[in-house]
């Protein structure tokens, strides 16, 4: 029998049943241009051996981010991970569990996603952390979906500094839900009136700080003015290092507070797996979507943990359940409480003083380049500068000469000239002196 065992006729009654013409049918959604007519132009068979060697010289091709100066950033950022983190959550016990169905023996598991919850808490200035999103995109469309839940609205105002892709996972899931989405022009500067956005039909309004282009922005007037039309507030992170700095979200009047947490403890990787944060206060608690992981004592008054709060549609009915996400980046969640341990909240503190310093430095030597700008006020380790000409051509000349240079906007942005020139540039504990002289220097020989 071979691994797809389905014979012509069990395919054709199964396309009966959902009333589908054919196989095409099923596929109707995906552009013609964007599907393959025909197999792929790929040898009918290889042996193990020359396979390996055909996937090594296509990985040759790659250049790790560790092997030149690198600046990218726009969501994705590189930290050093400690080599201890990697080697804990190699540990089979670790590595092979799952998710904990029967908690009562898993407590390991269930003590690990506990710390992990403090640990988020603490970082995002709130009362109650769930154990884990997917990733921060994912997490910030649940986030509206939990506000719409909690006010009975139906509509999100998103702040044009949101990430691009956040933007499109929460008008995706609001498309199909038939929800409306006010999201607002791209604000390179953080200075647009997002105020004047919100009125008493307004579900939630969504906020990242540090934003998109690296803008710091003020939380507690967003909040203020959110809270007295009866909305939410959703705060969102991309850099968790940042929590090291700046005043927690939670302190500044956030309702949700949603974070990738993949700088801590997870490399890029590709772009991927990630590790979604999500706190929120507690009387929005039976709202909040995914798991809580919960400390009581056992009839002989032994410490214990249990899975307190269910709300996900594999331990409830699906009517009830508050999401459809099936899984928590447990190994991720694992890795970045790992490394906050380690770190502690000095050694944060410290690391993002690094990563502020490291983004000062580098913002001083660009802007002395003849006809590059800053644009930012205030930044943590991420901002935004302004070149003459196509952003995208200055980053690939860049990369020619052995500098990965950030992240040109129309790459998320495509089609708006105003954003042509302009490039999201990221400097962590990672880049060197030299390396920020590198750019500084490969840039002005580009811009020549």
């Amino acid at each position: 029998m071979r691994y797809l065992p389905l014979t012509p006729a069990d395919r054709a009654d199964m396309l009966a049943a959902i009333g589908a013409e054919g196989i095409e049918t099923l596929f109707a959604d995906i552009p013609a241009d964007r599907r393959l007519d025909g197999l792929a132009d790929l040898p009918r068979a290889k042996t193990e051996p020359e396979v390996q060697r055909h996937l090594g010289r296509l990985a040759a091709r790659n250049v790790a981010a560790g092997d030149v100066p690198f600046f990218i950033g726009a969501g994705a950022y590189r930290h050093h991970v400690p080599a201890t983190v990697d080697h804990l959550i190699q540990r089979s016990e670790f590595l092979t569990s799952y998710t904990p169905y029967q908690p009562e023996i898993a407590q390991g598991t269930l003590q690990v996603l506990f710390e992990f919850q403090t640990q988020v808490a603490r970082l995002t200035g709130m009362e109650v952390a769930n154990a884990s999103m997917y990733d921060g995109s994912t997490g910030t469309g649940e986030a509206v979906l939990m506000a719409h839940r909690i006010t009975r609205r139906r509509k999100a105002v998103l702040a044009g500094g949101l990430h691009p892709h956040y933007r499109a996972v929460v008008e995706t899931l609001s498309a199909m839900a038939g929800d409306a989405v006010v999201a607002l022009p791209a604000d390179p500067a953080g200075k647009a009136d997002l105020l004047a956005a919100i009125d008493d039909t307004v579900s939630c309004v969504v906020v990242q700080t540090p934003d998109f282009f690296g803008n710091l922005l003020d939380l507690q007037a967003v909040a203020d003015k959110a809270h007295a039309a009866g909305a939410l507030l959703i705060a969102v992170v991309t850099e968790a290092v940042s929590f090291g700095a700046l005043e927690a979200p939670g302190a500044l009047g956030a309702d949700i507070v949603v974070a990738e947490g993949q700088s801590i403890g997870n490399t890029l990787n590709f772009g991927g797996p990630y590790v979604g944060l999500f706190a929120t206060r507690e009387k929005f608690v039976r709202q909040m979507p995914g798991r809580l992981c919960g400390e009581t004592v056992d009839a002989d008054g032994v410490r214990g943990f249990v899975l307190t709060l269910s709300t996900r549609e594999q331990h409830i009915r699906r009517d009830k359940a508050t999401s459809n996400i099936c899984t928590n980046s447990g190994l991720c969640a694992l890795a970045f409480s790992i490394h906050m341990t380690l770190l502690g909240e000095t050694g944060l503190t410290r690391l993002a003083a690094l990563n502020h310093a490291a983004a000062c430095d580098l913002a001083g030597r660009l802007a002395a380049v003849p006809g590059v700008s800053v644009l930012n006020d205030t930044f943590f380790n991420e901002f935004t500068i302004r070149v003459p000409g196509d952003a995208a051509a200055v980053v690939d000349a860049l990369a020619e000469r052995g500098v990965l240079g950030g992240v040109p906007v129309s790459r998320l942005l495509p089609g708006d000239q105003a954003l042509a020139g302009l490039i999201v540039v990221a400097a962590t504990e990672t880049t060197t002196a030299e390396d920020r002289a590198a750019f500084a220097d490969a840039l002005a020989a580009v811009l020549k």
